[in-house]
C-alpha cells in the first residue's frame, strides 16, 4: 500500500477530487497548508504598501491506494493539477506498513 501526498493549488482541488473519484479512489484527506519552494513566495499590495508573502497557501491532498493503482493515481494528479507555472506543487509517495479501520478493526487493504 502507498500513501500519496500532493501539494496543489487551491483552485485545482475540485477537479482533482472529481478525477480521483472517477478512478475509484474511495477517500482522501484535505488540509490547508502554507509553504514555499522555488517560487520563494510573492509580494502583494495592501493599502498602498507592498509586503512580502513568504508562505504561499496551498492544499495538501492525502490518498491511500494499492501498489498496482499508484501509477494511475499519480498520473491523474499530475494531469489534473498541472498549470505549467512555477508553484504547481509536489507529490510525495510513502510506503505504508499497515492501515487499520478504527470502527471495525479491519487491517490492510480491507481497511482502505
Amino acid at each position: 500500500m502507498k500513501k500519496i501526498e500532493a501539494i496543489i493549488r487551491h483552485f485545482k482541488l475540485e477537479n482533482l477530487k472529481n478525477a480521483l473519484s472517477e478512478l475509484g479512489v474511495k477517500g482522501m484527506t484535505i488540509t490547508d497548508v502554507r509553504g514555499y519552494g522555488r517560487q520563494k513566495g510573492h509580494t502583494e499590495m495592501y493599502r498602498g504598501t507592498e509586503y512580502a508573502v513568504d508562505f504561499v497557501p496551498k492544499v495538501k491532498v492525502e490518498v491511500v491506494c494499492m501498489d498496482d493503482e499508484l501509477q494511475k493515481v499519480v498520473e491523474r494528479i499530475i494531469m489534473t493539477s498541472q498549470t505549467g507555472q512555477i508553484g504547481d506543487g509536489k507529490i510525495f509517495i510513502s510506503e505504508l506498513s499497515d492501515v487499520i479501520r478504527i470502527r471495525t478493526g479491519e487491517c490492510g487493504p480491507e481497511a482502505i
